[in-house]
C-alpha cells in the first residue's frame, strides 16, 4: 500500500479517532491485512501511541497482522454447522487447496479460515467466501464453488 492512498482513507475519516476501526478496515481491504508499517504512520499521523492501534488490530478477530490470499474463506464451526459437518467441510477445502488454516495457498489466491459462528445456523453448515455466503454446504460442491474463484 502506498502512502497517498493511507493518506486518502485518513482523510475519508478526517482524521479523526474516532474512525480508527473504518480506517484498518479500508487499510485491510486494500491490503488484504494489516501491514506494521501503514499501522505505525496511522498511529504516528493521529498523534497516538502504536499500542492503540495494534490493541485495536488484535482485539477484533476480523483484522488480520498476516498477509491473507486474495479470496478468504471462512468455514463456520459453530455448534449447528459443527453438528452438521463443519469439520469435514473445512478438511475437504484443507485438501483441495493443500494448505493449512490460516496460511495463504501457493498461488496467493485463498486463505481458509475457521470461524464460530456466522449467524446461518438455518443453513448450517455454512462457508463464507469474501462476502459471498454457501449455505447447507456439503464436501461434493466445495470443487465447484472454488471453481468460480480460481
Amino acid at each position: 500500500m502506498n502512502l497517498e492512498l493511507l493518506d486518502d482513507i485518513m482523510s475519508d475519516h478526517d482524521y479523526k479517532t474516532s474512525g480508527i476501526i473504518a480506517m484498518l478496515q479500508d487499510i485491510q481491504k486494500n491490503a488484504r491485512y494489516l501491514p506494521q508499517s501503514e499501522l505505525r504512520i496511522l498511529a504516528e499521523r493521529l498523534g497516538l501511541p502504536a499500542s492503540r492501534i495494534y490493541s485495536l488490530a488484535t482485539f477484533y478477530k476480523g483484522f488480520s497482522l498476516k498477509p491473507r490470499g486474495k479470496h478468504l474463506v471462512n468455514v463456520c464451526l459453530g455448534t449447528a454447522c459443527h453438528v452438521k459437518g463443519g469439520g469435514l467441510i473445512m478438511d475437504k477445502f484443507l485438501r483441495d487447496l493443500g494448505t493449512e488454516p490460516g496460511d495463504i495457498t501457493r498461488d496467493g489466491k485463498f486463505t481458509i479460515e475457521p470461524v464460530r459462528c456466522v449467524g446461518c445456523c438455518g443453513l448450517a453448515p455454512v462457508v463464507v467466501i469474501n462476502e459471498d455466503f454457501y449455505g447447507k454446504m456439503t464436501q461434493s460442491k466445495t470443487p465447484r464453488i472454488l471453481k468460480k474463484y480460481q
